[in-house]
């Protein structure tokens, strides 16, 4: 065994990632500096999602409006269907 002391306080102090393993628990290794996960749980650099994440924008189909259209739709071919019902 060598006679080197190891300063470990700060490993020890430092915030815990908050990951959640296969088994349930918490990740019980260090966060990045700066960031909630640890390396292994996206916290390294150049993981995640890249700024103005332009990835989550390809179709619009559930934007606002999108879904205020097709509410509007919906309305139409029900008063459609009961039109067509009082006709018969």
């Amino acid at each position: 065994m060598s006679d080197h002391a190891r300063n470990t306080g700060p490993m020890l102090a430092s915030l815990r990632c908050g990951a959640k393993t296969r088994s349930g628990g918490a990740c019980r290794s260090p966060a990045v500096h700066g960031k909630k996960r640890c390396r292994m749980h996206g916290g390294a650099q150049g993981t995640g999602a890249p700024k103005a994440n332009q990835n989550a924008r390809k179709h619009g189909l559930f934007t606002r409006d999108a879904i205020a259209e097709r509410r509007q739709i919906r309305e139409l071919l029900g008063e459609a269907r009961r039109f067509l019902q009082a006709m018969k």
